[in-house]
């Protein structure tokens, strides 16, 4: 055996979303593109706004003493600065540049919170359905998911969330908006969530975290807010990343913050310093760090996401498919005519039609759909997602 048992079992349940991908490029392969509609992989295809580029070409032309040197482990001051001060704005609370660390995106800020907060044996409360990859962020620190339903919009279950919650809970992940479900937890629920981790932290002799993945923060619909944590939770760290609001994905750019009046605060930031340096990121990259520092506020336009959710909802909805409109996020998780996702996601294959089962994200009964695609593989999918409803009904 040249690999860990344990990283074979992780190759056998890794990512469906990666296993469509995949698939997708043997069906281009044997039919064309063209005729191929993938929906599988939430890789923005909204370009970046205009000024990126100026912006990109602005910072690299600039070659003050030693940019290329290293930097102190959370990242440039004055970028962490700009940072806050965008942060303060959407928490509605003050945040200053220390208590922001730039990291390789919104993953290498979830395993630099893991790596500071988790012990072996810990658990991680997460609602379902959600993002499978927190699985193996939380092995990588020795500590486990534990999944907890949600309602049936996908909104927060609190009776569920605190009785998951245990001498060995950590901590409580939440994923708003949410992938794959597009669902934003509402500030009422947040609110509650916030007075039952106080609660629970008191009963159980141990702080209780609440940690916050928003890659999708800017992405919503119909006027939606997402709430600030910092005022609902004092104990809250958030990881997030430029690679959706900006569509920059491939370039592993993003932060964590932690709230001011967190419990330990300095320990804390000590703590994610040094992961961020061990865990072997090494600093997120210096030339992003300064390009999205030029960047605070600025957004790709959402106004296509919105205008492609809409065509998507509405064909599926002629076709009969039903589903709860996404807040926000990039992604629609429709149930499925049978029961069996994995089977019906199979005859969505047969029409050459990608999609994620929902089984893969904690949400069975369902498929994830990103649209996040262009105009013509939502309109050319049509025909095919209805020939697979008419399919399922002779199941």
């Amino acid at each position: 055996m040249s690999i860990t048992r344990k990283m074979e079992g992780f190759i056998e349940k890794s990512s469906w979303i990666r296993k469509m991908f995949e698939e997708g490029a043997r069906l281009k392969g044997l039919y064309g593109a063209e005729n191929v509609f993938d929906f599988s992989l939430g890789n923005p295809n909204v370009p970046p706004p205009e000024v990126f580029q100026k912006v990109l070409v602005s910072v690299a032309a600039d070659n003050p003493e030693m940019i290329h040197g290293y930097m102190p482990n959370p990242g440039y001051p004055d970028v962490r600065a700009r940072v806050a001060a965008q942060v303060s704005l959407e928490q509605g609370l003050e945040v200053s540049g220390d208590e922001i660390l730039m990291t390789c995106g919104a993953a290498g800020g979830l395993n630099v919170i893991f790596k500071s907060i988790l012990d072996a044996g810990d658990e991680v409360v997460v609602p379902s359905p959600y993002f499978v990859e927190y699985n193996f962020y939380a092995d990588n620190h020795g500590a486990s998911i534990r999944p907890v339903k949600t309602h049936g919009d996908f909104s927060l279950d609190l009776a569920a969330i605190e009785a998951a919650i245990c001498e060995r809970t950590r901590a409580v992940l939440i994923n708003s908006p949410n992938n794959p479900t597009g669902q934003v937890y509402s500030r009422e629920s947040l609110e509650a969530l916030g007075r039952m981790l106080e609660e629970k932290s008191a009963v159980l002799g141990r702080t209780l975290y609440l940690v916050s993945d928003e890659p999708y923060r800017k992405i919503i619909y119909d006027g939606v807010e997402v709430p600030g944590l910092f005022t609902c939770y004092r104990n809250t760290m958030i990881a997030t990343s430029y690679s959706k609001d900006l569509s920059l994905a491939g370039e592993r750019i993003g932060y964590v913050a932690l709230c001011p009046a967190a419990d330990a605060r300095d320990s804390l930031l000590a703590g994610m310093a040094l992961a961020n340096r061990i865990l072997g990121f090494v600093n997120a990259p210096a030339l992003m760090q300064r390009v999205v520092g030029e960047l605070q506020g600025v957004t790709v336009d959402m106004g296509e996401y919105a205008r492609k959710r809409s065509l998507l909802c509405e064909g599926l909805k002629e076709a009969g498919y039903e589903f709860t409109l996404p807040g926000g996020a990039f992604y629609l998780f429709p149930r499925t005519p049978i029961a069996d996702d994995v089977a019906f996601v199979r005859i969505l294959q047969e029409e050459k039609v990608l999609a994620v089962p929902g089984s893969g994200f904690g949400g069975p009964g369902h498929m994830r759909l990103s649209f996040c695609v262009s105009d013509a593989t939502i309109t050319g999918a049509m025909p095919g997602f209805r020939r697979a409803m008419e399919k399922a009904k002779d199941l």
